[in-house]
């Protein structure tokens, strides 16, 4: 399923999908309730109340989704778009309520067992349970995907657990009534550690948003591809993205350009590439510039050359010859594994100062922002 772009189709989508999850999770939970009370099933009622904290998930996804419309504002000029993380983090910690509540009851069960009563209409509505969860995981993470939806992605593994619990509890049933053995209390622990695992998971992925992740490594190398299409672009390097919410991100790049080029031909080529990349990705890019003399591509090569024979070096780029500073410059770009910078700094000096005896070197580390 293609990624859904346009704001207002996104949140259509996201609020179509979580009223579906709310109108299966209540339905699922009252069927649940009912026949967990009746067959004295701990490990059913507890499928149940997580089928309420499924369907309290998507209401608070609705209200993220609404919060997260918000036009700017001078307050906030990036926008609202971070709430929907917020919303994910909420729903975690119900998650995990829910798993720890479940734990202490499970364990009560453990110590103190009782034998549940599974009747046929029982193990019908359980079944049936798995089928509905299984189409509405799949449903529900297809739509998260789509729409760029933690809150839609984690209420989708939540559906995708939920199946395998009910699953889980059927087979329980099974086997106490072929072998007269009673495993309910140990599968609501189990539902309850899964619970605890899926909300975890879900807390530190929205954390993790909320920090700031590292791009995703096709989109970065999609957006240098885009930038790099642009006539006259012959080279795009540092690439930043600040996200401020689904669909929403900022950013900025360099891109190289033939020495020479007058003020008006570099402007056409910074607008066209970001009404390239926006176009694209909706992703709005401030243009830095490098200039290329051609004939200097051998010294270009050689520092190039001479800087990538270091480990942790990615590339070299933006090598500026200022002629009446007697200086050359140029950014190196290392990854995280350089922790001396300054030990490198020294060594390319020394490597190329025989190369330019007459000039001051000069050079910038560049961060591994971006793939």
């Amino acid at each position: 399923m293609n990624e859904i772009t346009d704001p207002n189709a996104r949140a259509r989508r996201i609020t179509r999908t979580s009223y579906v999850g709310i109108g299966a999770n209540i339905l699922l939970a009252g069927f649940k309730a009912a026949v967990g009370l009746l067959s004295n099933s701990v490990a059913i009622v507890l499928d149940a109340v997580n089928n309420l904290t499924d369907a309290l998930s998507s209401v608070l996804t609705i209200l993220g989704v609404k919060l997260a419309s918000r036009r700017p504002d001078a307050k906030h000029p990036f926008g609202y778009g971070r709430i929907e993380y917020f919303s994910a983090v909420t729903i975690a910690a119900l998650i995990l309520a829910a798993g720890a509540g479940s734990l202490v009851e499970s364990v009560k069960k453990i110590v103190h067992p009782e034998t549940p009563e599974f009747g046929t209409a029982a193990l019908v509505v359980v079944a049936a349970a798995v089928v509905a969860k299984v189409l509405l995981g799949r449903y529900v993470s297809a739509q998260g995907r789509a729409c760029n939806s933690d809150a839609l992605v984690a209420s989708g593994a939540e559906a995708n657990l939920d199946a395998m619990v009910s699953a889980s509890t059927l087979a329980g049933a099974g086997i106490l009534l072929f072998f007269d053995i009673n495993i309910d209390g140990w599968i609501g622990a189990v539902i309850s550690v899964l619970l605890l695992k899926t909300g975890a998971e879900t807390l530190f992925a929205s954390i993790s948003n909320i920090m700031g992740n590292r791009p995703d490594a096709e989109v970065s190398r999609r957006i240098r591809e885009t930038a790099k299409a642009v006539p006259g672009v012959l080279g795009a390097h540092d690439l930043v993205l600040h996200n401020y919410g689904p669909g929403m991100a900022i950013g900025s790049i360099h891109v190289e350009v033939e020495a020479g080029r007058d003020a008006a031909g570099i402007q056409r080529i910074t607008h066209a590439v970001q009404a390239a990349v926006f176009k694209e990705f909706r992703v709005f890019l401030t243009i830095g510039i490098y200039a290329i003399d051609p004939a200097r591509r051998a010294d270009y090569d050689a520092i190039s050359e001479t800087a990538q024979r270091h480990a942790g070096v990615k590339n070299v780029h933006g090598v500026f010859f200022d002629d009446e500073h007697a200086t050359v410059s140029f950014d190196v770009l290392v990854d995280f594994t350089v922790r001396d910078r300054a030990a490198l700094r020294d060594a390319l000096v020394a490597e190329l100062a025989p190369r330019f005896p007459n000039r001051a070197i000069s050079i910038n580390f560049d961060t591994d922002y971006s793939d």
